[in-house]
């Protein structure tokens, strides 16, 4: 028998033993020995391939790889599958960023000849030098996920499935192309969907403008508004049909106090009413400008008014339809409008205003809403072939136990969520991502969904040969959302038949909405069945001072140093113990150090038991004393007690109760009432009782810290198995 080093070096250690784990080929479900037909399957939430994983990740892989390691001891077939994000927007945010330090953008590559193939091509091998890369940090991690079914959410097997759901999906009358206001981010120039926007809250200003009426200038109306800059693009006044005050004003017409000769658009503003404005705000009255705001769009389609009249360009400044403020940004035009209104009389006072402003929630650019023609998804009505709506089956699901978070809190948040949910703009207009496989017939205009190599040789319509293909790709979430059934290849392959539904989805309780909701929705949707059986959302890491972790606010910890420096058992003990489902962890480098301190404990108590068994016969067991029995007993008790942990997903109790029992009742009790007997008559009690003792401890810690209890595992006279990552759960001694 190998004796330990005198002192534990993970850095010595960890490599040796992942690279002895994948060897063995037990990460693969089909290469498990001896198991029972049950199943348990997690998919990795893939990690954007865009950087380098961070103490989120961490959590992230953590939590998973304790599930998949303690239900593979229990017996169970288990699939752990990971893969990576391209993570579209994201994405290509972060290549901008790359490109900006080398003097260039996006904007000029696309001008060149072939530029969005050069691009799209530039951002793939930034992305797959990344994934590489991250690979290996989740290795480091100690994540026992089976690399061989690994995924990219780009490959060619994941597309296929993505293009098949968007087309039954479309043909179900469940994905349609509409104009309408869209949240757009004039820095990056694309739509982004309503969970894209953070908002802000601000101090501004609120201006009262006077709007004459055009048969009598001495009689006016005010509106009240933080925006005079889109005064250009007013059609309407609506007051509420309730509001005494403007009745006689409704039907009449009011001049427009910014602009004049708006051609065939007309020059005069009519006044209106409609039970969507708000009588308690402001004066009132509300200014109808259709192109840049979403209820006044609705408005201006109930009261048939012009639609297009867009003065804000797609670059955020004014254009040619805002007359004198042409050209300029858009607080620049302000400031320009608020000095016209002035001059005509027309700005009757101005308030201090504290509002929320939507902004974009990468680069806190603000969102102009805007008219554009996107692609969007039902979310709240049934579909042509019967089926409720998209919404309603993932609610009903929910509801009927079929899928349970376990933690309640954000089953509350879940439903507020799903019944004030919209209908989901999944058009994006940027390179980087899935193309949207619609192609636009050049002569009589009619859309065509193809989703086969090459492009349509007829149109249906007109027997048109020649056609425009459309140039949006996907939100990546529309691809992600079906991540479950894509990665095990629906609807023939075997890893469907067999390890879907999968178990749990681990994830951030951040993207509870963006990723898990569709996801159970898609799901749902597709194959009829849950996605998930329970979801699982851990909180945001936090620093000691409980403070989110910033780039900005210097208190990032990257979880690579720290696995150098104290190795990667002592990082994964330090961001369960302490973190319940759902809570945000708080994570700091002497939380690290005392678990660093557990594995040297670990390391000590078992050199000084290995030391003393050489004699030992494993295949005997010698005749125990009371107190022995009392103390396998009560050892019994602890594996009882963290067994049920473990199914109650409280890892974090778990994983404090065996820390607790090693340090303080096994290295500091049952080992020094244990050193004298060994030099006495009783030594084969005693060496039997430790090195039972030790071994199914190795056990019950090993799916929170793998690298140091396989490392031990290896040197045990009397292991059963050739690795311990396929030891059986202890049960009863």
């Amino acid at each position: 028998m190998a004796e330990l080093d005198t002192t534990y070096q993970p850095n010595k250690v960890e490599e040796k033993i992942y690279k002895m784990w994948e060897k063995s080929g037990y990460f693969n479900p089909d290469n498990l020995p001896n198991r029972s037909k049950k199943t348990f399957t997690i998919l990795m939430p893939p990690p954007n391939a865009n950087g380098s994983l961070h103490l989120g990740h961490a959590l992230t892989m953590t939590i998973e790889d304790i599930m998949i390691r303690y239900q593979r001891m229990r017996g169970l077939k288990t699939l752990w599958l990971p893969g990576a994000d391209h993570a579209g927007f994201e994405t290509q945010v972060v290549f901008e960023k790359e490109l900006e330090k080398k003097g260039t953008s996006r904007f000029e590559i696309l001008k060149e000849e072939g530029g969005r193939e050069k691009l799209y091509q530039m951002i793939w091998d930034f992305t797959q030098a990344n994934k590489l890369r991250m690979e290996e940090q989740v290795k480091k991690l100690g994540a026992s996920c089976d690399w061989s079914r690994e995924k990219f959410t780009l490959d060619p097997s994941i597309v296929k499935i993505v293009y098949q759901t968007f087309q039954r999906m479309y043909e179900d009358g469940l994905i349609y192309r509409d104009n309408r206001i869209v949240n757009w981010c004039p820095k990056h120039q694309t739509a982004l969907s309503d969970l894209e926007i953070d908002w802000q809250e601000r101090n501004d200003k609120l201006y009262y403008v006077k709007y004459f009426l055009a048969d009598d200038p001495k009689q006016f109306i005010t509106v009240a508004t933080t925006r005079p800059e889109t005064i250009p693009g007013d059609f309407a006044i609506a007051v509420h049909p309730q509001n005494k005050q403007y009745k006689k004003f409704i039907g009449k017409l009011v001049t427009n106090p910014l602009i004049k000769n708006r051609g065939s658009y007309g020059d005069n503003i009519k006044v209106i009413s409609d039970d969507l404005v708000e009588k308690d705000f402001g004066t009132g009255a509300l200014k109808i400008t259709p192109a840049h705001d979403a209820v006044d769009f609705e408005i201006g389609k109930k009261h048939q008014l012009p639609l297009d009249y867009q003065i804000i360009g797609w670059d955020g400044k004014m254009n040619d339809f805002a007359g004198e403020l042409k050209g300029l940004p858009v607080l620049g035009a302000r400031q320009k409008a608020i000095e016209i209104l002035e001059k005509a009389g027309a700005l009757e006072k101005t308030e201090d205003y504290k509002h929320q402003v939507s902004t974009c929630y990468k680069c806190k650019t603000t969102i102009e809403p805007l008219p554009r023609a996107q692609w969007f998804i039902k979310m709240t009505e049934p579909s042509r072939s019967g089926k409720k709506s998209l919404r309603d089956l993932a609610v009903e699901a929910v509801k009927s136990k079929k899928i349970k978070f376990v933690t309640k809190r954000f089953e509350k948040v879940f439903y507020h969520w799903m019944q004030n949910i919209k209908d989901w703009n999944i058009s994006r207009q940027i390179v980087w991502g899935i193309p949207i496989p619609i192609w636009y017939c050049s002569k009589c205009g009619k859309e065509i969904v193809y989703i086969e190599e090459g492009n349509p040789q007829k149109c249906p319509s007109c027997g048109n040969t020649t056609f425009e293909k459309e140039k949006d790709v996907f939100d990546t979430w529309f691809s992600s959302g079906q991540w479950p059934y894509a990665t095990l290849g629906y609807p023939e392959s075997d890893d469907f038949k067999n390890f879907y539904p999968t178990s749990v989805m681990e994830t951030g309780w951040d993207i509870l909405f963006f990723w898990v909701a569709r996801m159970i929705m898609f799901g749902l949707y597709t194959t009829g069945q849950p996605p998930f059986e329970y979801v699982y959302l851990h909180g945001l890491i936090r620093d000691k001072d409980r403070q989110k972790m910033s780039k900005s606010k210097n208190n990032v910890i990257d979880p690579l140093g720290i696995i150098d420096f104290y190795g990667s058992d002592a990082l994964r003990m330090s961001l369960i113990v302490g973190n319940a489902p759902g809570n945000d962890p708080i994570v700091s480098e002497d939380k690290t150090r005392a678990y660093r301190n557990f594995a040297n404990k670990i390391w000590n108590a078992s050199r000084f038991v290995l030391m003393n068994v050489n004699d030992f016969n494993p295949n005997t067991q010698p005749v125990l004393s009371k107190e022995d029995k009392k103390i396998l007993k009560d050892f019994e008790k602890l594996t009882v007690d963290m067994t049920k942990d473990m199914e109650k997903f409280n890892f974090h109790i778990a994983a404090e109760k065996v820390y607790h029992y090693f340090w303080h009742t096994f290295a500091d009790k049952v080992i020094e009432q244990t050193k004298p007997r060994l030099q006495t008559e009783e030594r084969p009690q005693a060496q039997y009782l430790l090195l039972t003792l030790l071994t199914n401890l190795l056990k019950l810690i090993h799916p929170f810290m793998p690298f140091i209890t396989e490392e031990i595992y290896q040197m045990l006279p009397n292991k059963s198995k050739d690795l311990l990552m396929i030891e059986n759960w202890p049960q009863k001694i």
